[in-house]
């Protein structure tokens, strides 16, 4: 039975959604991880073209959906996965650009928290700042998976920004002297939405350029780099479903 959503921004059999979510950015990449990782994936979602696919990943029902670019975009799909398709956990994959001079280009980065420039928390009506941060299960599960696989693994403070041509060029330098380790967009957002709706959510970055030096990956680079990243994340997903 196809489920509709009040703004109908994913359509889809309920039961084609698994329990645990991969969220890129970019549609085509989850199209890309489906066929890349998943055992016969099946298309679940086709609505402005952010496809959604299930398959099976070491015989484990997980499911890959693009959430576009951005706080709100991510959250909306976030919001009606957690909402009206029973989700329990949403890790965000994709790339970051490094801050602080001790990351390189190709480490992992997992976001204990995430500073943001966005006002999304205001919704809330909290009197003060509320800290966006990933579910300590999760978050131990893939430091763990990271260190039995040798990756370049950092863990902390990520930047979420709702700029990404920022008209304010001393943001990143303040950023880095707070010690935010990368910047991207959409972490913290999707944490605040795991938090209010009571779900979990974890966000794994790769890190594909560096703010204050000439380093950016190749495309052959930022494929392997990305292919740990994946990987990683997909055994952090198949051990929550345990």
């Amino acid at each position: 039975m196809i489920f509709s959503t009040p703004s109908a921004c994913i359509e889809a059999d309920k039961d084609l959604v698994a329990k645990v979510v991969l969220m890129p950015g970019d549609p085509l990449r989850a199209k890309a991880i489906a066929e890349q990782y998943l055992e016969n994936p099946v298309l679940f979602n086709t609505v402005r073209n952010m496809y959604g696919y299930t398959g099976t990943y070491k015989g484990k029902k997980i499911s890959v959906m693009g959430s576009g670019m951005g706080i709100p975009s991510a959250t909306l799909y976030a919001h009606e996965l957690y909402t009206f398709f029973d989700v329990d956990a949403i890790i965000r994959v994709g790339s970051a650009g490094a801050l602080q001079d001790d990351i390189k280009v190709r480490d992992v980065v997992i976001a204990m928290s995430a500073s943001t420039n966005s006002a999304y928390a205001t919704q809330y009506g909290w009197t003060g700042s509320l800290a966006p941060t990933a579910d300590f299960g999760m978050l131990y599960d893939a430091v763990q998976i990271c260190k039995e696989r040798g990756a370049n693994v950092r863990v902390g403070n990520v930047f979420t920004t709702d700029v990404f041509y920022n008209y304010n060029s001393e943001v990143p330098a303040k950023a880095r002297e707070l010690g935010m380790m990368c910047v991207e967009m959409e972490t913290a957002g999707l944490y605040l939405e795991a938090n209010a709706c009571h779900k979990k959510c974890l966000s794994i970055v790769s890190i594909s350029d560096h703010m204050f030096r000439t380093e950016e990956l190749t495309a052959l680079e930022r494929q392997e780099s990305f292919n740990e990243m994946m990987e990683i994340s997909l055994e952090t997903a198949w051990k929550f479903l345990d």
